[in-house]
């Protein structure tokens, strides 16, 4: 048997508007929200303050960026320490003129700043150009030693690649949070909807199973951009345990908080019964770092 080690995991999932102040607002409500039930570490969307901006290249959005640690930070590490919770928030951060991130901040449960996480893989698709506004991160993976478990943070398109996941349960990852926003092009809904689903949900459940953590995807939701085409973020934003089984999903349509809690005494077990980290032939990976084997 093993001993029970229980963490309680809130997300809270957003329909965000043009409005940062009011996003800001939503977002501490929720957090309240989930405290209120039990969460003790929270987890919010990808870049909660605003619009998904990235739809387009316009320089104009460039405005909405902040430092980090700065004024929404403060916010947060305020409430943290009112609640007692450990709080993740994705932001978009003003780093220096001309250079901008798409970042992660980890504030614990006594509001102290315990660091940011910086996107490292940016994509650039229809609708989602985020290489015009993101310069890609530059601190590597990272764990945060939180008061209630050890967090990885990594951001949207990071969910695809399973080195990403693996190298930040190498750093001590009890749990990896993925804030995220993503959803469908309206015109590709009815004929590959399910697919782009079903697709996004079982890499992150994956990565669970192949490194022995939890996983906690925190989307948004609501159709955002031109009425006749934009994004329809798909929400179920979802918690999943070391074996790859989902443990609570949120809706599609609605904005939700979610509370779950979890056992981080089963890593161990999970690890030793299924013990791909020792089995790793580390020996024999160094082509990895290659783009292509040819």
């Amino acid at each position: 048997m093993h001993k029970p080690k229980l963490v309680t995991i809130g997300l809270v999932q957003l329909r965000c508007s043009a409005e940062p102040a009011a996003n800001l607002t939503a977002a501490l409500d929720g957090v309240r929200a989930a405290a209120a039930q039990g969460a003790q570490i929270i987890c919010l969307p990808e870049l909660f303050r605003s619009l998904y901006f990235c739809q387009s290249e316009d320089h104009d959005h460039f405005g909405l960026a902040e430092a980090v640690p700065g004024p929404t930070t403060e916010r947060l590490s305020a409430l943290a320490a009112e609640l007692g919770v450990v709080l993740i928030a994705s932001l978009f951060e003003k780093r220096a003129e001309g250079l901008y991130h798409n970042t992660a901040a980890v504030l614990d449960a006594d509001g102290r700043y315990l660091g940011k996480y910086r996107k490292m893989h940016i994509p650039d698709d229809p609708l989602f150009y985020e290489k015009f506004y993101f310069t890609p991160g530059d601190l590597g993976f990272q764990v945060f030693p939180t008061r209630y478990g050890r967090i990885g943070v990594l951001i949207c398109w990071d969910q695809w690649y399973p080195e990403a996941a693996r190298l930040t349960a190498l750093r001590g990852a009890d749990i990896l949070f993925y804030p995220t926003a993503i959803g469908w092009h309206p015109s590709e809904k009815a004929e590959h909807g399910v697919a782009q689903h079903q697709s996004w949900e079982l890499i992150q459940r994956s990565h669970g199973i192949a490194n022995g953590c939890y996983v906690v995807s925190v989307n948004r939701t609501g159709h955002e951009g031109d009425p006749q085409g934009g994004i329809e973020f798909w929400g179920q934003s979802f918690i999943s345990d070391p074996q790859g089984c989902l443990l609570a999903k949120a809706p599609v349509e609605q904005p939700a908080v979610l509370v779950q809690s979890i056992d981080l005494g089963m890593l161990d077990r999970q690890r030793t019964h299924w013990p791909f980290l020792r089995d790793r032939r580390i020996d024999a990976y160094g082509e990895l770092t290659r783009r292509f084997i040819d």
